[in-house]
């Protein structure tokens, strides 16, 4: 019962742009939100962008999070220590589905298999955040990929 789509959800989303929209939306909300903003305290611009190649990595665009900011590794390793509880995962993905409806475009089939990607990587996130800073977490592998069937 495969999607016949024929882009990837990068190109569906509408490319990096739209993923630097939703990711300035989304930081926005959770640095006025008293659960999320705590975890957040180190925050800075670079943030957003970052955070905007890696989904445009996950969902089939350019291999630039890879290439030039420490691929999977790097980003696991960024959560080490954060120590997040699953009411602080939970508010996290309300505040990106507010995010999606507001900066995706009007699919639902499209913003159904973003944010079960939020809804997958975010239980990771939770997971390594349990650990403190500086745990070896081996090699993860690649960066995920993540497309209208899920994770590849």
């Amino acid at each position: 019962m495969g999607d016949e789509r024929s882009t990837n959800l990068y190109e569906a989303v509408g490319g990096l742009e739209a993923l630097r929209r939703l990711s300035r939306t989304f930081y926005e909300g959770v640095l006025a939100d008293p659960l999320l903003a705590p975890v957040f305290a180190g925050f800075t611009t670079t943030h957003v962008e970052h955070v905007a190649v890696w989904l445009a990595e996950v969902f089939g665009g350019p291999a630039r999070f890879t290439a030039d900011l420490g691929g999977h590794q790097s980003l696991l390793r960024s959560h080490l220590g954060l120590a997040i509880t699953e009411e602080q995962r939970l508010r996290w993905m309300e505040l990106m589905a507010d995010a999606v409806r507001a900066e995706l475009p009007e699919d639902e089939l499209l913003r159904r298999r973003v944010l079960e990607y939020f809804d997958w990587g975010t239980r990771i996130a939770e997971d390594v955040s349990a650990s403190p800073a500086g745990t070896d977490l081996g090699d993860p592998g690649p960066t995920p990929r993540w497309g209208w069937e899920g994770l590849q």
